[in-house]
């Protein structure tokens, strides 16, 4: 039997009839056209511009010109067969100032986008926020501030009101985790502070943000599907010592149970608020609001933490050590598709999730054009073949997973890594902007029609 007709019929059997095979990008990432009709600077374009905060000086300026080749793009959305697409809406292209004025040259590009999804027969995903907070409502505090969280839900409700007739699917917030843990106490992105009070303050104020976003698409969208998007990690104490074991369950607090007991009615886990020490700024009705009930969860999956105690070092006290597993990626993340699965059936059987999606799930490789012009990444390919399976066994455990977005579609802006990490199944030589569809994503393309003719 071929490893085709195995991952078909055994592996991939338990994903469901009507299952949604998608990639997914960001606006940040693949658009480029900072400057042009209408949009203004995010705290993206002011980090990537600040020397040495990202890898090799590169900046989002012109990523993979996706606003200028989105029909291109479109047919390669095609031609991998997916019938979803999970894209980001850029907040600075369609309210670019904090006054609350909509651009409407930037709402008018989202417009032709879904109605070309649409027309192509695919079901758009659209993310409200993926990081990319505009500038100038940083200028004025950024999350840290609850006036940013009200006006997300305001510009929340301007996006429904002009795509709410032909888009049911929405997802209010992406890795509010990264906006908060990593750009506000690591500083390791935008918008690069170190501090721990307007850490949690923001990771507050995203999440009455979300809050406010749901209450303004359910008023807007009839029939509106929402969720939110959460990146997790399974975590695994070091070793059995009690020092280890108490930082494993730090651990998943800071990483996992801060980000899902909000919005899930059960407010924010007590230990976390102590070992935190910041007040949160809660106002009547505010956790109510956070914990409205949600169509569906999304779960960005990329790797495991190993984590040992480290009592010298910052809140919360854990330091994540490398996987033991041979098989690393570009990022030097450790492959474990177990964990995938571990995470679906949690959500599952702890949190209740009615509907799950894999919103993000790939491998960064170090890819070469053949002189031919083939991209061979077997390595890749079999991180998706090897995820995909554990997503299925999940589904055979219980796991009401209902679709799998790969990230990513292209090769794209990778954060404060630059240019340098490719996780796309499509490759961009940025110079020409030549895309070139990987053995992985052909391959990606076999799994989907073979699960469909099954």
């Amino acid at each position: 039997m071929t490893l085709l007709e195995r991952l078909t019929v055994n592996d991939l059997r338990a994903l469901p009839d009507g299952f949604r095979w998608g990639a997914a990008t960001a606006a940040y990432q693949i658009e480029g056209a900072a400057d042009e009709d209408g949009r203004a600077p995010s705290i993206w374009d002011t980090f990537a511009h600040t020397p040495g905060a990202v890898a090799g000086g590169d900046t989002g300026d012109t990523a993979c010109d996706h606003y200028h080749r989105w029909p291109e793009d479109l047919g390669l959305i095609g031609r991998l067969g997916l019938d979803s697409y999970r894209f980001s809406i850029a907040w600075p292209r369609v309210v670019p100032q904090a006054d609350g004025r909509v651009n409407a040259a930037g709402l008018d590009f989202y417009d032709r986008l879904v109605d070309a999804l649409l027309a192509q027969g695919v079901t758009p995903f659209p993310t409200l926020y993926h990081w990319d907070l505009p500038q100038a409502q940083q200028d004025r505090g950024g999350w840290p501030e609850r006036a940013t969280a009200e006006r997300f839900g305001e510009y929340a409700a301007v996006v429904a009101d002009r795509l709410g007739d032909r888009v049911t699917h929405w997802a209010t917030l992406n890795e509010p985790l990264c906006s908060a843990w990593i750009g506000h106490l690591e500083g390791a992105m935008a918008p690069g502070l170190r501090d721990l009070t307007a850490a949690v303050r923001a990771s507050y104020h995203l999440h009455l943000g979300h809050g406010l976003a749901v209450q303004a698409l359910r008023a807007a969208v009839p029939g509106a599907r929402i969720g939110i998007v959460n990146n997790l990690s399974t975590i695994t104490a070091a070793s059995d010592s009690e020092a280890d074991r108490a930082a494993a369950v730090r651990a998943d607090g800071h990483v996992n149970r801060w980000w899902l007991d909000p919005v899930h009615g059960r407010g924010y886990p007590q230990d976390m608020v102590e070992l935190y020490g910041v007040d949160l700024p809660v106002r009547t009705g505010d956790l109510e609001l956070i914990g409205a009930p949600l169509d569906w969860l999304g779960l960005n999956y990329y790797f495991r933490q190993i984590v040992a105690d480290d009592p010298g070092g910052p809140l919360p006290r854990f330091r994540q050590l490398p996987g033991p597993g041979p098989e690393r990626t570009a990022m030097d993340w450790e492959v474990h598709a177990p964990g995938i699965e571990q995470l679906l059936l949690r959500l599952t059987e702890e949190y209740g999730a009615r509907e799950l999606y894999v919103t993000e799930n790939g491998s960064a490789y170090p890819d070469t054009v053949t002189a031919d012009g083939r991209v061979e990444d077997p390595e890749r390919t079999a991180y998706l073949e090897q995820h995909l399976a554990a997503c299925a066994r999940a589904v055979a455990k219980g796991a009401p997973l209902a679709g799998y977005f790969a990230w990513s579609l292209l090769d794209n802006f990778e954060w404060a890594y630059g240019y340098d990490k490719r996780f796309g199944l499509v490759h961009v030589d940025y110079p020409t902007q030549r895309r070139t569809v990987k053995a992985s994503g052909h391959r990606y393309a076999e799994l989907i029609s073979a699960h469909r003719a099954r």
